[in-house]
């Protein structure tokens, strides 16, 4: 699917805007416990997050953030013309996604702001595009916000041995071509991960899928949101939090973060938007019969 915007929320005076780069079904190598068997019994993911068939349904997606003070872009996607052989849907992309988001209104150069959750193929690909055979930052005007120990990670090639040997090569590939660019600009800042961007947005530490992995807290006029990230990346993992994906850093981590954050967010009013999620991407997580479950913005 070509990139579109799509949806966008309110948080007090800040409004969140979705740009869609990719949509897409399966992944079951990569969440091998969500069978058809086993999500099909969590009837609340039907229609939004599965097919009649139980397969699960997936988005890439970009999220800008307009606060009184700052614009801001989290997650960059894949990106056109990276060179992504391990996910041949992935490998040189060409999408309207730049197209689109100047479309609405939001040129490149009028960013202040660009955050990474982690530094994952699909979360940092649109940092830069292609110019001239070289990569140039995107988003020229703006800083780019990458956590300390994400990027000493992926810098400084600190993968144990028994990482897979594809996650290896994608992380040197991302290295190459969607950081050192913004790197050597002088556009990076190494942030903690409780950084405060702004009065109404900051970063929170959800470990696990990455080694430094932050989700993007907002806050404005009493109301809340929480974009996710990867610590969650589909919604059957409310009913199951103890599923992981094949490519978490510690897996174990990843479960208790998501224990603990879906605790924390349970009957709150904090609108959680999932940077993997398909249309409605967004809802209130809910408890029921002790299991977590999502109430959408359509419900």
């Amino acid at each position: 699917m070509a990139a579109q915007t799509t949806q966008s929320w309110k948080i007090g005076d800040v409004t969140i805007t979705q740009f869609v780069e990719l949509t897409f079904e399966g992944l079951e190598a990569f969440l091998p416990l969500a069978t058809p068997e086993a999500v099909l019994p969590i009837e609340w993911l039907n229609p939004h997050f599965i097919t009649p068939e139980g397969v699960l349904k997936f988005s890439i997606h970009a999220l800008v953030i307009e606060t009184p003070t700052k614009r801001i872009i989290v997650d960059t996607c894949v990106g056109n013309d990276k060179p992504r052989e391990m996910f041949p849907d992935w490998h040189m992309l060409q999408t309207s996604f730049l197209k689109d988001l100047e479309g609405a209104g939001f040129a490149p150069e009028s960013f202040d702001v660009v955050l990474c959750t982690h530094l994952h193929l699909d979360h940092v690909g649109w940092n830069t595009m292609l110019k001239n055979d070289s990569w140039v930052p995107t988003f020229p005007n703006a800083r780019y916000l990458i956590e300390r120990t994400e990027f000493d990670y992926v810098n400084e090639e600190q993968e144990a041995d028994e990482v897979e040997q594809w996650l290896k090569d994608s992380n040197r590939d991302v290295l190459i071509d969607s950081i050192k660019p913004v790197l050597e600009a002088g556009l990076v800042d190494l942030v903690s991960n409780d950084h405060q961007v702004c009065d109404e947005v900051r970063l929170v530490p959800t470990p696990g899928h990455t080694i430094g992995h932050v989700s993007v807290s907002i806050e404005s006029k009493g109301e809340a949101g929480l974009i996710t990230g990867d610590f969650i990346h589909h919604p059957c993992q409310l009913a199951h939090p103890e599923w992981s994906v094949t490519s978490d850093y510690d897996p174990a981590q990843s479960v208790v973060t998501r224990n603990q954050a879906f605790e924390q967010l349970a009957d709150s009013p904090t609108l959680v938007i999932g940077t993997h999620w398909p249309e409605p991407t967004a809802g209130w997580i809910v408890r029921e019969n002790d299991v977590f479950k999502l109430e959408t913005t359509d419900d």
